[in-house]
């Protein structure tokens, strides 16, 4: 039987660098869709020709793209970093998973304040040079999650799922606290 992490929390939120490290350290695939729509935008797919003009606007793709995308990536041990953004995909998402016979391990929410948030994105796009990671965007962006994304927080909390774990601090004092809120 395959097992899976959630991460969810707002962008700049640090879910990118601690789900990496939890898959690097467990023997878990991180599937980013992010990263993944990143990676065809950059190669020119048609996937990623359809999906640039949504991001650059800052905009969530529409699910149905997002679930085919997970559908191809998914494996037996898996770590999902900002899937399920939407009631809808985690819905979804629970039945691709009953599907494969994937088990739910936890919800991991990091939780970091909207200044903060705001900071580490601005000093990202410094950085990395993304264009989808400006101030106009960036504040789109958080306004998309509270709106679509936060109502996830109930659903998994609902389940029993959702591990709270506050996102301020070092990696590692945070990384500690996602290994403890999940019993691993």
């Amino acid at each position: 039987m395959g097992e899976a992490v959630i991460f969810l929390g707002p962008p700049g939120a640090g879910k990118g660098t601690q789900a990496a490290r939890l898959a690097e350290e467990l023997g878990f695939k991180k599937l980013s869709t992010g990263d993944l729509l990143r990676d065809h935008v950059a190669r020119g797919t048609p996937l990623g020709q359809e999906v640039k003009p949504i991001m650059d606007r800052g905009d969530l793709v529409p699910d149905a793209l997002i679930l085919a995308l997970i559908r191809e990536e998914l494996a037996e041990r898996v770590i999902l970093d900002g899937f399920p953004r939407t009631l809808p995909q985690a819905e979804a998402l629970d039945r691709l998973l009953q599907e494969t016979g994937t088990r739910l391990l936890g919800v991991v929410l990091v939780e970091v304040p909207e200044g903060e948030l705001l900071r580490r994105m601005l000093r990202r796009a410094e950085l990395e040079g993304r264009s989808d990671d400006n101030e106009e965007t960036i504040r789109r962006r958080l306004e998309v999650y509270r709106e679509k994304t936060e109502p996830l927080v109930r659903y998994y909390e609902g389940r029993g799922a959702l591990r709270r774990v506050e996102g301020l601090g070092t990696p590692d004092e945070v990384y500690a606290r996602i290994r403890e809120a999940l019993g691993i």
